[in-house]
């Protein structure tokens, strides 16, 4: 493995032009420095320098360690000047991690208390459709996430805070036979022809669920992961679909939308947060906004 000591003594005599005036620099001993950078040679298992009169000038493969070693410099001074600020309390960075139906509804009105709240706290702000968000939590990537998952779930090292219930709703054509019910039982759909709305995860296993206990399996003659777009087929006559209440907020004008029972799919809206960084005042501040969002 490199050692990313020697790298940062290569980057001060790739930069100085020599071993000498490298080791005057770096508070070291010419001999010293050149045996440091025989070890990083026998290493990196390529020659670094080559002489060029009374200096020394990079290999490729040395400005290759070299800049990279200029990187690593700067993000090792990042990071403590990070640590200063947040021991100070100054300043400090929350790294949040969403589905694309929770940004609008849920994400923003929190995010905007949360500024008034803790105006120092930076915001690293990722939508992961499709992927499950959770994975960033207990890998420790982001320090919360909103989460689909059923109630009563655990996971290692993480709590969940139960944010909403967002219940589906089924999503016929204009004109459809089953368009004059104000209310659907389940298994009214259960011989359509179905449009896929979510993509393999936590919000299509709450619709197979549903749909088991229903005692059928949906058809799926089109697959799509978005649901403006599973809207789309369904008004081109392609089909039926399940789309939770917060993925209806831009209606396609070639639909209807019924409520469903016998039972109703619904998708448990959760904040994944680690156990270990509850402590933290501005991540207890975004949690309680984001629990107070639905009821506003």
């Amino acid at each position: 493995m490199l050692d990313v000591r020697r790298m940062q003594i290569l980057r001060a005599v790739v930069t100085s032009g020599s071993i000498t005036a490298a080791a005057t620099n770096l508070g070291y001993t010419p001999s010293a420095v050149s045996q440091q950078m025989a070890v990083l040679e026998k290493q990196a298992g390529l020659p670094l320098l080559e002489r060029v009169g009374r200096g020394v000038r990079p290999t490729e493969a040395g400005r290759l360690l070299s800049e990279h070693a200029a990187v690593i410099s700067r993000q090792v001074a990042e990071a403590e000047t990070a640590l200063t600020d947040l021991r100070a309390r100054r300043t400090g960075l929350l790294s949040i991690r969403y589905f694309a139906t929770a940004g609008a509804t849920l994400i923003a009105p929190a995010l905007a208390r949360l500024r008034q709240e803790h105006p120092e706290i930076r915001v690293d702000l990722r939508m992961t459709d499709p992927r499950d968000p959770l994975p960033d939590v207990t890998e420790g990537r982001a320090d919360l996430a909103v989460v689909v998952r059923p109630r009563g779930r655990l996971h290692d090292g993480v709590h969940l805070v139960h944010l909403l219930d967002d219940p589906y709703r089924a999503v016929l054509p204009t004109g459809h036979r089953l368009a004059a019910k104000r209310v659907l039982d389940l298994t009214d759909l259960a011989d359509e022809p179905w449009v896929r709305s979510d993509g393999p995860g936590p919000c299509l296993d709450a619709v197979a669920e549903g749909c088991a206990a229903a005692g059928f399996s949906p058809h799926h003659v089109v697959e799509s992961e978005d649901y403006t777009t599973a809207q789309g087929f369904v008004a081109a006559g392609l089909g039926i679909s399940l789309v939770p209440a917060m993925g209806l907020a831009n209606r396609h004008p070639g639909v209807v939308v019924r409520k469903v029972r016998g039972p109703e799919p619904i998708r448990v809206i959760h904040a994944a947060v680690r156990e270990t960084s509850l402590s933290r005042p501005a991540l207890r501040g975004l949690l309680a906004a984001l629990q107070d969002v639905p009821a506003a």
